[in-house]
């Protein structure tokens, strides 16, 4: 039997491919998975590729299990051998046979975002930096961007210098000091694991070509997300060979404020002379109107390689387009029409609503409590970040790698055993001087400044971490859990405590404890660092439960790679989406377009977007104008009539001239809340469209509700005007307020 039979013709012949450079553009839905692991099954069966020479590379730990789940179904389960993995998890495998090479200690730690935080507050305390302006997450984001572009500390130091920044050149002292720390405490973070693989690489050429003959064939999975340390990790690894295999769509590059270049996969060809390149446009996931009014919106973009998405699968719902009162009314409007589907022909695990940012949620979340609406977020705080987590983790970690002082202050007084916070800095500057581990320096009498019954609480802790650091690899995780759990009288603690709050923390406990078990099952062998590996490198898209009958609410960002036969994306508004700083810049604004196609490309049989006509964000309450992306929704595939349910009983929805002419080809001006309609706004209405009209003076005098426009805002509706300055909320670049003497504007 053929087992390619099934392939659509532009997938069988990449799937076939032989020898050299290939690029697959598979946009949306059209089953790059099923090319991938064909392609995998090709080489080992019928070109007799070893699988131990294939090396299959992904960006989640689910695309990676359901990538080796396909596999081994093609094989008949002959594929353990292939390595398929995210791009954390291979440089880790590697860094843990040579990070010695680089200087570090068997064992290190890798430390996830809640330890960087932890790292990088303790370094802006000690330069005694304002925490308000080098927050962790601006100091971290900036220290990724610098290891991202392969710049050390030393470099940023000599671009502060000749820039005479003062600002950079504190980053430059606080990076310096954070790599100082991660090297203190034998530890690499997420960046590192990527740019020590690269600098193993370029400073061990042996190394380099033991795994180029391992390695003889690589695929790399979703290129347009690579950024530049996985691109140049990528590139050695194929410059020898040039067996490269990359998939992606550069239509759906939407983490290029994370690294993401984009110029990776539109410029294959020239770094790949010769390649072969195949573009998958069969859609197997969404019905003809949802493609054709993604197509439409992603054609607004002009950096990209051509392609448009078809499927066989009929035309199916048009998309419904709801306008609404406000972010309250939306949430209702979505939990009622979710109720309803879900007493037709949906469950509600097949419907998720997709949101610009996380702050969106909550309205969504009280709704859906509200009607008894079973639901998961996404996008939350992690299962394993919960804090009784966390802590037992440190201790876990602190067997692996006793170095590690973040893990160690983390947890010296959970359970409480008499050390503050200033016990805890004295530790920890005690040990510094003395040029050791906080957990070397207790087990060699130190005490810094502690009282007698703390220190002798902490001796005796760094006696039973120091013992089991030295037998736990004879030991099963979950032994070394359940002596974990003894030893340091946490679960006890929480238990003896009898509120509802510890009870719930020592319930967790216990349910880690089956997540450990269920890795034994999974893996009878793994050892503790290959467990902690686990979870530091699993993200949260991996925590997402398909089969929990629940409605899923989580960012577009989260939902890549995801698809739902039902998507709810709301706040389809200039402002929230596209964002507001992003609107800034062409490249800017084409990464929003990008990140709308990718929403719209989620929804299988029925998709939603909806827009409210005053929404409270981050307390501020505006009116809003509409997304210039409904207005480059297809205007056949877009269903204008869609009403939210309970609209005749809410009276929220009432069809006047700024619903009418909103996505009939004409502009359209902010919403106004329904009370202004009543006290006469109506006579407005005419007024509220932005047709095209001369201009007539130049602004002064103006009033609420006059249209303007503006040299660079372009066309705009005035909400407060008091003589002296105007506030007016522009179609284009959303609420702006101007002085009118010097606002180069006119009155329309």
């Amino acid at each position: 039997m053929d087992k390619y039979a099934h392939l659509n013709p532009q997938q069988r012949e990449a799937a076939l491919h032989g020898e050299g450079p290939l690029l697959i553009l598979a946009g949306a839905g059209s089953g790059k998975t099923a090319v991938m692991t064909h392609r995998i099954a090709h080489l080992i069966e019928d070109e007799g590729v070893k699988p131990w020479n294939i090396l299959a590379v992904t960006f989640t730990n689910k695309a990676a299990a359901e990538m080796r789940e396909r596999v081994a179904k093609l094989l008949d389960g002959d594929s353990d051998a292939v390595w398929i993995m995210t791009f954390h998890a291979v440089c880790l495998r590697i860094l843990r046979r040579h990070a010695e090479r680089l200087g570090y200690k068997n064992g290190f730690a890798v430390y996830d975002p809640q330890d960087q935080k932890a790292v990088a507050k303790r370094v802006v305390k000690a330069l005694d930096y304002d925490p308000k302006k080098y927050s962790p997450a601006y100091v971290l984001g900036q220290i990724s961007k610098y290891k991202e572009q392969l710049k050390t500390p030393a470099q940023i130091r000599e671009t502060s210098e000749t820039s005479y920044a003062q600002g950079l050149k504190d980053m430059a002292e606080v990076y310096a000091r954070y790599e100082k720390a991660l090297r203190a405490n034998n530890a690499m973070d997420f960046d590192d694991l990527l740019w020590n693989a690269v600098k193993l690489f370029e400073k061990e050429p042996e190394v380099l070509e033991e795994y180029r003959r391992r390695w003889r064939y690589v695929l790399v999975d979703e290129y347009q997300d690579t950024n530049r340390l996985q691109y140049l990790f990528v590139r050695a690894l194929a410059e020898g060979h040039r067996n490269l295999c990359v998939v992606g769509d550069d239509d759906q590059c939407i983490y290029q404020w994370r690294g993401a270049d984009i110029r990776n996969i539109l410029d294959f060809e020239r770094d790949f002379k010769g390649a072969k390149v195949v573009r998958l446009e069969q859609n197997y996931r969404s019905t003809g109107h949802i493609l054709d009014g993604a197509n439409a919106v992603i054609r607004g973009n002009r950096g990209r390689k051509e392609k448009a998405l078809w499927t066989d699968r009929g035309a199916g719902d048009k998309i419904v387009y709801k306008i609404v009162r406000d972010e309250m009314d939306e949430a209702r409007c979505v939990a009622e029409e979710a109720l309803r589907l879900s007493n037709n022909d949906f469950h509600l695990r097949d419907m998720a609503v997709l949101t610009r940012t996380n702050a969106q949620s909550r309205t969504f979340e009280e709704a859906f409590i509200a009607r008894g609406i079973d639901y998961q977020m996404l996008g939350q705080v992690r299962y394993y970040d919960r804090k009784e987590i966390k802590d037992m983790l440190s201790y876990m970690a602190l067997v692996q790698n006793p170095s590690d002082d973040v893990a160690f202050l983390r947890i010296v007084n959970e359970p409480r055993r008499g050390v503050g916070a200033k016990g805890a800095e004295s530790l920890a500057a005690a040990a510094g001087v003395a040029g050791v581990s906080i957990l070397d320096f207790l087990l060699h009498g130190g005490a810094a400044g502690l009282s007698a019954k703390a220190a002798e609480a902490v001796a005796a802790l760094a006696t039973d971490l120091a013992g089991l650091a030295l037998v736990h690899g004879q030991m099963k995780v979950s032994e070394l859990y359940d002596e974990l759990l003894g030893k340091t009288g946490y679960l006890a603690s929480l238990q003896e405590k009898n509120t509802v709050e510890d009870d719930v923390r020592a319930e967790n406990l216990l349910e880690f404890r089956s997540a450990i078990l269920e890795s034994e099952a999974e893996d009878p062998a793994i050892s503790l660092a290959d467990f902690l590996e686990k979870i530091a490198l699993m993200s949260d898209i991996d925590n997402h439960d398909r089969a929990a009958d629940a409605i899923t609410c989580m960012t577009l960002h989260s939902a890549k790679g995801l698809e739902f036969p039902v998507v709810f994306m709301p706040g389809m508004e200039e402002g929230l989406f596209p964002n507001q700083r992003a609107a800034e810049s062409a490249d800017g604004v084409e990464e929003e377009r990008r990140l709308c196609y990718v929403g719209m490309t989620r929804a299988m049989r029925r998709l939603y977007l909806i827009r409210a006509r005053e929404r409270t964000l981050y307390g501020n309450r505006d009116y809003t104008v509409e997304s210039r992306f409904l207005h480059e929704v297809a205007k056949g595939a877009l269903d204008e009539d869609g009403d939210c349910p309970g609209r005749e009983t809410t009276g929220y929805l009432h069809r006047d001239a700024w619903y009418d002419d909103g996505m009939r080809g004409r502009r359209t001006s902010a919403g106004r809340p329904a009370g202004a309609r009543a006290q006469g706004a109506r006579r407005h209405a005419s007024v509220a469209l932005f047709e095209d009209v001369a201009p007539s003076s130049h602004a002064t005098g103006l009033a609420k509700g006059d249209r303007v426009r503006h040299r660079t805002f372009g066309d705009g509706l005035v909400l407060e005007a008091d003589g002296e300055f105007a506030t007016v909320m522009f179609e284009r670049v959303g609420r702006k307020k101007l002085v009118l003497d010097i606002a180069p504007m006119e009155k329309l």
